[in-house]
Order: structure tokens, then C-alpha cells, then sequence
């Protein structure tokens, strides 16, 4: 098989966004980026299990991540792990804008959906 050299560009002002509020940034084969972008302080959504795991990555605000009974305090500058099929949600606490990536892509075959 031909080695993949395909170079992909994404202007976050004219990304896709996804039912949650998440605009979906460049994508690979087995890897995609998102960005929560100003998300506003509300109650956690019901807590979830993905099939794919996350990395992120706090720009601004805070929030907390609860994770299998667990409960960490994300701040700027703060990198989280989601592990692929964990219980999880998070509550946003200060306006908040991060940057995660999901392996395999969160957008693909309905990952994402709720």
C-alpha cells in the first residue's frame, strides 16, 4: 500500500460543528482533533461511554472532569485523558475553550452521537 503524504488544512472558522457544540478540526486515518470554543458554565450532561479515547487540552476557563468516579480539575494549560469505554462527563465551571484529540476520530461511524 502507497504511503499516505495527503496534507489537510482546517480553518476553525469554517469548521463542521457537532451536536454537542464541538467544532471538528483536521482529521487523519486514526486520529482527529475538536475544539470546545467558549462552552458556558452549566450542569454536567449525563455521564457517557465513547467508543475512542481522548486526549485534551485546556486553552482557557475551568471545568471538571469526572471520570469513573473520579473527579479532576481542569485548568489552563491542563492535559486529561478519557480511556477508550470510561464513564465520564464533564461540568463546565468559567467559560471554557479547549482542544481534544480521539483515537480513533470521534466524527467516524457515529462515535460522536449522543
Amino acid at each position: 500500500m502507497p504511503e499516505d503524504k495527503t496534507i489537510k488544512k482546517v480553518s476553525s472558522a469554517h469548521s463542521p460543528q457537532g451536536g454537542m457544540g464541538q467544532k471538528y478540526l483536521a482529521d487523519g486515518k486514526s486520529v482527529s482533533m475538536r475544539m470546545w470554543d467558549k462552552e458556558e458554565p452549566a450542569e454536567p450532561k449525563p455521564e457517557t461511554k465513547r467508543d475512542y479515547e481522548t486526549v485534551g487540552y485546556v486553552i482557557e476557563g475551568r471545568a471538571e472532569l469526572h471520570l469513573e468516579g473520579q473527579k479532576v480539575l481542569l485548568e489552563p494549560g491542563d492535559s486529561w485523558v478519557v480511556p477508550k469505554r470510561a464513564s465520564h462527563t464533564y461540568k463546565i465551571l468559567e467559560t471554557f475553550t479547549a482542544v481534544e484529540a480521539t483515537s480513533p476520530p470521534a466524527e467516524v461511524g457515529n462515535r460522536d452521537e449522543e
